[in-house]
């Protein structure tokens, strides 16, 4: 019996996003983890929590090459007495595109930083609410208005 190859679909733009409790009492590490689980960089239950790393690594520095973001995300691992998983390299790459894909940091140069050393909540508001949303949605809503008119 042949396989029938079914053809993927590759969306242009996704983004998820999760609503948690208030982050009262939330500090460091785990403020973070709750905005990766936030927007999806990150699933519920996922034990490969490196993304965490690499992003607080960034929020608490200026700028740092893919490197210094690798020796920094091994060291507060170690400190941290986490398990030395997902540091290899090519996954700290893997998370800086994803964090970059994201608008939350950008290149400069050789270095990564916070986008434009904006605050983090201007970063969302005018890049992923503003636009990254914003188009997302509007492209949703032409589908439905494409039903409507069937």
């Amino acid at each position: 019996m042949k396989r029938q190859i079914v053809a993927k679909e590759v969306p242009l733009a996704e983004i998820t996003l999760r609503k948690y409790e208030k982050p009262y009492n939330l500090k460091d590490r785990d403020l973070v983890k709750k905005l990766c689980l936030s927007i999806g960089l990150l699933q519920p239950g996922d034990s490969r929590d490196v993304v965490v790393d690499v992003f607080s690594v960034l929020l608490k520095n200026d700028a740092l090459t893919s490197l210094e973001v690798e020796e920094k995300v091994i060291a507060s691992r170690k400190s941290k007495k986490l398990p030395p998983i997902g540091i290899a390299s090519s996954n700290i790459r893997r998370h800086l595109k994803r964090l970059k894909d994201m608008f939350l940091i950008e290149n400069k140069g050789n270095s990564y930083r916070i986008t434009e050393n904006a605050k983090l909540s201007e970063i969302f508001t005018e890049k992923i609410e503003q636009y990254y949303l914003k188009t997302i949605s509007e492209r949703v809503k032409e589908y439905f208005e494409a039903l409507d008119g069937e």
